[in-house]
C-alpha cells in the first residue's frame, strides 16, 4: 500500500466525510476542506459531523481545515466532492495550490449549466492535472458509514489514476472497480437523479411493483440513449454507475432525489421538497439541463421531457404517465452487440 500519500477531500458533506474516513482508515493522512469553521472545528475535536452524519465516528487522522489552499498544496491526492453548481468555484479557488502530478477525482453527480459540462471536463479545463477521473455508484452515504458492504467505479483513462484510488479507498466493506469509460461512468451518476425523482413521485402515488419495473427498465434505456449520443459506452450502463446506481437511487429513501420525487408526489410544489430536504438534490437542475440538451440533439427522451414539465410547467403528473403509457412502443434493447461469427 502506498500509504506516504497525502489525501485531501474538498468538501463537508456527508459523502465527503465517509471517504475521508474510509482513507484515514486505510492508513493514509488525511486532510477534510470545509468552509464552515464550527464543522471543522467539531470534526477535529469531537471527530463527527453533527450536519451531515450525525451518529458516525470519524477516524482520528482525519484534519479539518478552512484553508483550501493549504488543503491542496500538501495532497498527492484529491477528492472533489462539491455539488455541481460550486464544483467549478472550489476549483478555482484551490488552482493556486495544484500541480500537474496531483490524481484529482470528481465525485458530484452533476452537469454544469455553462457549456453542459461534466465535472472531469471542469478539472480538465481548469487544473494542471494530468491524472483525472470520477467515482460513482450505488453509495448511498448513511450505508458506507455504517460499513456496509458496498462498491464503486472508479474511472479514469489513466491506469495509475484507478489504480491508486483502488488502493486508498478499497477495504473489506469498500470495493472499487475500475472502469477507462470516464464519461459513460460520470453520465451514469449524473443521469440517474433525473429518474429517482419520477421513482419517487411514483411510489407517493401508490403504484405497483409493475409499474416501478417499467420505470426504471425505461429508465435505464432512456439514460443509456442520450449517453451513447454523448459518446459514452452502452455497456457501461450495465454497471455499478448505470443500472447499480439507477436501482439504489429509485428504491431508498435515503436518495435525496427520490426524497423530492415523493414529496412532489404528496402534492408539494418543487420549491416546498426542496426546501424540506435541507440538501443539494442534483436531479433538479439536471433535469432541465438534460431535457433541453436532448431537445438540441435529438433524442427521444419522454420521461426526462415528461419530468420537466411536472415541475417547471406544473403539469399534473398524471397526464405525465398516460404520454408515456401511450407513446410509440419500439424496441426494447436498442444497443446490441455484433454476433460473433
Amino acid at each position: 500500500m502506498t500509504d506516504k500519500l497525502a489525501v485531501t477531500v474538498l468538501g463537508g458533506g456527508s459523502f465527503g466525510t465517509a471517504l475521508a474516513s474510509i482513507a484515514a482508515d486505510n492508513g493514509y493522512t488525511v486532510t477534510q476542506w470545509l468552509r464552515d469553521d464550527t464543522l471543522a472545528d467539531e470534526i477535529n475535536e469531537k471527530k463527527r459531523n453533527s450536519r451531515y452524519l450525525p451518529d458516525y465516528v470519524i477516524n482520528d487522522k482525519v484534519q479539518a481545515t478552512t484553508d483550501v489552499l493549504s488543503a491542496v498544496s500538501r495532497a498527492d491526492v484529491i477528492f472533489v466532492a462539491i455539488p455541481s453548481k460550486a464544483f467549478a468555484r472550489v476549483v478555482e479557488q484551490a488552482h493556486q495550490g495544484l500541480r500537474p502530478d496531483q490524481v484529482m477525482i470528481s465525485t458530484a453527480k452533476g452537469i454544469q449549466e455553462d457549456g453542459f459540462l461534466l465535472m472531469s471536463e471542469i478539472l480538465k479545463r481548469h487544473t494542471p492535472s494530468q491524472h483525472v477521473g470520477v467515482l460513482s455508484g450505488p453509495n448511498l452515504a448513511k450505508e458506507i458509514a455504517q460499513k456496509q458492504m458496498t462498491a464503486t467505479v472508479v474511472a479514469s483513462d489513466d491506469a495509475l489514476t484507478r489504480e491508486t484510488i483502488q488502493d486508498i479507498l478499497g477495504c473489506s466493506y469498500f470495493r472499487v472497480y475500475a472502469s477507462n469509460d470516464l464519461y459513460g461512468v460520470e453520465l451514469g451518476g449524473a443521469l440517474k437523479n433525473i429518474y429517482a425523482i419520477a421513482s419517487g413521485m411514483a411510489s407517493a402515488l401508490g403504484v405497483g411493483e409493475n409499474t416501478k419495473s417499467m420505470l426504471i427498465t425505461r429508465s435505464l434505456a432512456e439514460m443509456s440513449r442520450f449517453a451513447v449520443a454523448m459518446g459514452a459506452n452502452p455497456m457501461t450502463f450495465l454497471g455499478l454507475s448505470g443500472v447499480g446506481d439507477l436501482i439504489v437511487t429509485c428504491s431508498s429513501p435515503l436518495s435525496r432525489n427520490y426524497r423530492v420525487g415523493f414529496a412532489i408526489g404528496q402534492g408539494k410544489t418543487l420549491d416546498e421538497a426542496v426546501d424540506s430536504l435541507g440538501q443539494v438534490a442534483e436531479g433538479v437542475n439536471t433535469i432541465r439541463l438534460v431535457r433541453n440538451k436532448s431537445q438540441e440533439m435529438g433524442v427521444y427522451m419522454p420521461l426526462a421531457s415528461g419530468l420537466y414539465e411536472v415541475l417547471f410547467n406544473q403539469q399534473p403528473v398524471q397526464k405525465v404517465i398516460h404520454g408515456l403509457m401511450t407513446a410509440e412502443q419500439s424496441t426494447d434493447v436498442e444497443f446490441v452487440l455484433p454476433r460473433q461469427v
